[in-house]
């Protein structure tokens, strides 16, 4: 949940008249991703955001399942997904199930005939590589490398690219993204002992309200089917909002580690959570400081979930290996750890310029075909002496 934030103009009092220079009415809309229960932003367009020209036919891009159990440590080499110009298309589930899709894209272009809404699920977009701005009817979001973008589900957003080199993990999650409440006061405000605060947290800029009649596509992703959906006027034309509900940036970058005397557990790195999975950020950081320490993670087992770990760059010295985009998953039941060597060899080390993504799911991940085109086939052997 951001905090309190308001942009462009907004009337008095919530729910009463608020008129156009021409004596019109604004469209008040609320928006909200739990109902009226829970966080919400109220929005004042210019138009009716319900003027609905032509719908197309559905189209099916649910994730094609290749393995629905598996007990095997597995790995994905995230790279090798070939880039595509197209950003809805470039876009490939590769691990899934009933709570989140963990989802890899390689985009070329940015999207300019369309725009995309995910009805479903909130999405955290993870910038590996590129640099744009994501926009909004809430204003537009500039990101780069290290940016988490969070974006609660029936945001409409356009992508815009800088380059064509762009590297995108998203997380689309069937339930609402919080931070963790650990971190929350009573009152809804990050603590002291948060890894971050409110001045981390980017709220959307440079508000635009764009006036336009036409046919603007949204294509709108629900329960497993794109729908295109053509409106009659831009989705971008608030004049104002406010409320706790909107789309926001957290660059991993400003993620304040927690270390000790001895090595810490991976809840210390969490930076978002729902009621079904958690996502955590390893930043560079200190190693342990008690005099006998080994800065090597401890055996340990994934009993009640599943391990994904999503490599961003530096060495990591608790894998073999590794590459740029590699995707790691320990699935819950069995034990992992350090490869041989790395515990031994850790002792003594300083401190780590590692960066990475876990994500802990609670329900077993299932792969699918886009995963097993990309897989190490090898990786469950690493550990063999």
């Amino acid at each position: 949940m951001p905090h309190y934030h308001k942009a462009g103009t907004i009337p008095h009092k919530r729910h009463t008249q608020f008129r156009k220079p021409n004596g019109e009415l604004y469209a008040e809309q609320l928006f909200s991703t739990e109902g009226f229960s829970n966080d919400y932003a109220l929005l004042y367009h210019t138009y009716a955001p319900t003027l609905i020209v032509k719908c197309d036919a559905p189209i099916d891009v649910s994730p094609k399942i290749a393995e629905e159990k598996m007990l095997k440590h597995r790995s994905l080499e995230g790279f090798k997904l070939k880039p595509e110009a197209d950003y809805l298309q470039s876009r490939k589930p590769v691990l899934v199930n009933a709570d989140c899709h963990i989802v890899l894209a390689a985009p070329q272009q940015s999207m300019t005939n369309y725009f995309f809404k995910n009805a479903d699920a909130d999405e955290i977009i993870f910038v590996h590589e590129g640099t744009g701005i994501i926009k909004t009817c809430y204003g537009e979001l500039p990101f780069s490398p290290g940016d988490y973008i969070v974006l609660p589900r029936g945001t409409i957003y356009q992508a815009t690219f800088n380059t064509e080199n762009n590297r995108l993990f998203i997380v689309e999650s069937f339930h609402p993204v919080h931070y963790p409440k650990r971190y929350m006061s009573r009152n809804g405000q990050l603590m002291e002992h948060s890894p971050f605060c409110e001045r981390d947290i980017r709220v959307p800029e440079n508000l635009q309200t764009l006036d336009e009649k036409g046919d603007f596509l949204i294509q709108t992703k629900k329960k497993g089917q794109l729908y295109g959906i053509h409106y009659g006027t831009h989705p971008f034309d608030v004049v104002g909002w406010d409320g706790c509900c909107y789309p926001y940036a957290f660059s991993i970058h400003d993620f304040e580690p927690i270390t000790g005397r001895v090595h810490q557990p991976p809840p210390v790195h969490q930076t978002f959570e729902t009621d079904a999975f958690v996502v955590c950020s390893f930043v560079p950081r200190l190693y342990d400081y008690h005099p006998d320490a080994i800065p090597a993670p401890y055996n340990h087992s994934n009993i009640d979930s599943d391990e994904l770990l999503y490599y961003v760059d530096g060495d990591f010295m608790s894998r073999k290996h590794v590459t740029r985009g590699m995707i790691t998953l320990h699935p819950a039941g069995i034990p992992h750890g350090p490869h041989p060597g790395a515990v031994e060899k850790s002792i003594g080390a300083r401190e780590t310029k590692e960066l990475a993504v876990m994500v802990d799911t609670f329900r077993p991940l299932q792969l699918t075909t886009e995963a097993l085109a990309i897989e190490n086939e090898g990786y469950v052997m690493s550990w063999a002496e």
